[in-house]
């Protein structure tokens, strides 16, 4: 039988990853921080992959660490409210299911979450992920996140972050990066199943045509290409708004200028229309709205 892992540790990632703070996961567990930092460190030899990266000026989650968040948030949710129910029910918390992409979720809505729970601390957020198209006749969610046209008649759609399309690539010498579209022919390319076509609409936007578009390396999610571009597997083509932070902090650079908008295909946030609005959602709704115009400051230029 594939063994647990340890709990108390992954209480205290749980903690941490939800509010990207080790002295405030302290405070919530009545612990210090050198006990949730330990912790983590007996988690991360567990798993044997690193959940945070320690940054000057705060916390971020690494991709695996994200992901790993996402997958165990409706664990502890649920745990939560069934000993809730156990005891009586007499420990209410406002609870707002969401469901979004895991690349969106990753790259874009997790690490702006605690935000949202800074201001909202009597709201709990439970964020699952899935790729396939929102049905809230059958799923137990409040609202999601989905790529789309935005043209859902029965849905209430907030347009969220530009879908521009750029290829990114890990850093190198000079001379080795492509400094024309048509170079791509001898890269490996990066592809994500999910968004198969992207980079034929980009190369065919370049004006490249000799450069085989479906050749390179594919992976599940545009998360797993990224991660490739990242450790310098090849050039990805990428959801610019997705990799902000990687292009910042230059962990991936931008070959071309040449960033293709898909105008309406992009993100949206959606609830069913014939749903009364909670108070929990119309917060929700307000913050998002607030984080996007947020994020919606200068980006790095292309090289």
């Amino acid at each position: 039988m594939t063994p647990l892992p340890p709990l108390n540790p992954l209480k205290m990632f749980e903690a941490a990853g939800r509010l990207l703070s080790i002295s405030k996961a302290a405070e919530e567990l009545f612990v210090t921080p050198a006990a949730v930092s330990r912790q983590i460190r007996v988690l991360e030899e567990f798993l044997n992959f690193q959940l945070f990266r320690r940054e000057h000026g705060g916390l971020s989650l690494t991709p695996a660490g994200a992901k790993y968040l996402s997958e165990i948030t409706p664990l502890f949710m649920a745990l939560r409210e069934t000993t809730n129910a156990a005891m009586g029910g007499g420990y209410r918390r406002r609870v707002l299911r969401i469901r979004s992409p895991a690349t969106f979720a990753v790259r874009w809505l997790i690490p702006r979450l605690a935000g949202f729970h800074q201001l909202h601390p009597g709201i709990d957020v439970q964020l699952t992920a899935s790729a396939a198209p929102l049905d809230f006749s059958r799923e137990d969610i409040d609202a999601g996140i989905e790529l789309g046209d935005g043209h859902w008649p029965r849905l209430i759609v907030q347009k969220l972050v530009p879908n521009e399309l750029v290829p990114v690539m890990a850093p190198r010498a000079g001379a080795t990066v492509p400094r024309e579209p048509r170079e791509l022919a001898s890269e490996t390319l990066l592809h994500s199943l999910a968004r198969i076509d992207d980079w034929a609409l980009w190369l065919r936007a370049a004006g490249a045509p000799g450069v085989n578009t479906y050749q390179g390396m594919k992976y599940e999610t545009s998360l797993l290409s990224y991660q490739a571009a990242v450790e310098g597997h090849g050039v990805a083509m990428a959801q610019k708004a997705l990799v902000e932070k990687d292009l910042a902090e230059g962990r991936l650079v931008m070959p071309f200028g040449l960033a293709l908008d898909r105008g309406d295909h992009t993100y949206y946030f959606a609830s069913p229309r014939e749903r009364e609005e909670s108070v929990e959602l119309a917060a929700f709704r307000r913050w998002l709205a607030d984080a996007v115009a947020a994020s919606s400051t200068t980006m790095p230029s292309a090289l």
